[in-house]
């Protein structure tokens, strides 16, 4: 809390030249459509899968280290299952997140968008 006491302006300024600095592709959006046609909806919901992906797979990379870690770790013969087994839960969701979205929503919008998912559809 002392911190935003003290660095309140500091903090005010600077979001202040990151909202003047983005304004310019906002403000470019006047009629709610871009260059290309699309709405701003349908580009953020591209610039969100596409996160989304990016996300996915650094995750994928990192859990691979885990589960190398742990295969390191039952040589020795310490491992430790709670570690394993929310690992292997949290990989599991993150492959099938894509399916989780479509049956939650009842829409395959984001199957069409290009988020699919890592088991594949069955």
């Amino acid at each position: 809390m002392r911190f935003l006491k003290n660095n309140i302006w500091t903090l005010a300024t600077f979001a202040l030249i990151l909202v003047l600095g983005f304004a310019g592709d906002a403000s470019a959006q006047v009629a709610g459509t871009s260059a290309s046609g699309s709405t701003i909806m349908q580009t953020a919901q591209n610039k969100t899968v596409s996160v989304f992906s990016s996300v996915k797979t650094i995750i994928f990379i990192i859990g691979g280290f885990g589960l190398v870690g742990l295969a390191w770790a039952a040589i020795f013969g310490k491992v430790n299952w709670k570690w394993l087994s929310a690992l292997a839960v949290g990989l599991a969701i993150l492959a099938a997140a894509s399916s989780i979205v479509e049956y939650a929503t009842g829409s395959t919008e984001a199957t069409t968008a290009g988020l699919t998912t890592t088991f594949g559809n069955i």
